[in-house]
């Protein structure tokens, strides 16, 4: 399993790949007028894990991290997010 950030056309993305190369989206972050946009991935609904006008991507991507949402995923409770980000998928 691997836990990376990747390029998107709008931001980036937080992406949890199993052993089957299958995907998870488990966050984001956008540049927006006001800022950075972080949204962090919740089971139902919850306004805490969105955040907006963040100062930097920096600030926005440690805050997805915060919620740690890969826990909601068997088997990857121990992963680290990897350092470098990853090129947009073609």
């Amino acid at each position: 399993m691997r836990l990376y950030w990747r390029e998107h056309r709008i931001g980036q993305k937080l992406v949890l790949q199993g052993d089957d190369n299958s995907e998870e989206e488990l966050g984001a972050v956008r540049k927006t007028p006001r800022g950075y946009d972080a949204l962090a991935r919740a089971l139902g609904y919850d306004p805490g894990r969105a955040a907006k006008g963040l100062a930097s991507v920096e600030e926005a991507k440690q805050f997805v991290e915060s919620f740690t949402p890969w826990d909601l995923f068997d088997g990857a409770a121990d992963l680290a997010v990897e350092p470098d980000v990853e090129p947009a998928k073609p």
